[in-house]
């Protein structure tokens, strides 16, 4: 059920950004153009899964969005000029890291079909079918203990 609830929460999450985009008469349609380019992370993976699981994940969390914010913060404080490309490029990272977190791909733990969130891919269905056979398997064992006694 948590993998539930944060799929929901950052999902709303990327709507919130949209929407900040759109409040803020920003180039809403950069989120959606500069959407893939966080996923060349991924190309960590040539060089094995450990090193592609530390890359995608150093990509795939809210701290760059969140470092990349207090950047913008600190020039405008500093200059008093307003860097809004930090800015965006704080809310394109944080929309891709909230699209992907909705659709399920979390940070990469063993390999990459083992997220934090769960399983995806071809694990995730192994995943349900197993889950499936067991429910089956208890289901039929409640009914023999039952008709047992």
């Amino acid at each position: 059920m948590t993998g539930v609830i944060q799929r929901v929460e950052n999902g709303l999450l990327a709507l919130a950004i949209l929407l900040g985009m759109l409040a803020f008469e920003q180039p809403w349609w950069l989120l959606f153009a500069a959407f893939l380019v966080f996923d060349l992370s991924a190309l960590g993976y040539l060089a094995g899964l450990r090193v592609g699981g530390i890359v995608y994940n150093a990509v795939h969390n809210y701290s760059g969005p969140a470092m990349g914010a207090a950047a913008w913060f600190a020039v405008f404080l500093a200059t008093g000029s307003d860097a809004v490309w930090i800015a965006l490029l704080a809310a394109c990272w944080a929309f891709h890291v909230a699209v992907d977190r909705a659709l399920g791909y979390g940070l990469k733990e063993q390999d990459f079909t083992h997220t934090h969130l769960g399983p995806i891919g071809r694990a995730a269905r192994a995943s349900r079918d197993a889950s499936a056979r067991r429910r089956t398997y208890i289901a039929q064992d409640t009914r023999r203990t039952t008709a047992s006694i």
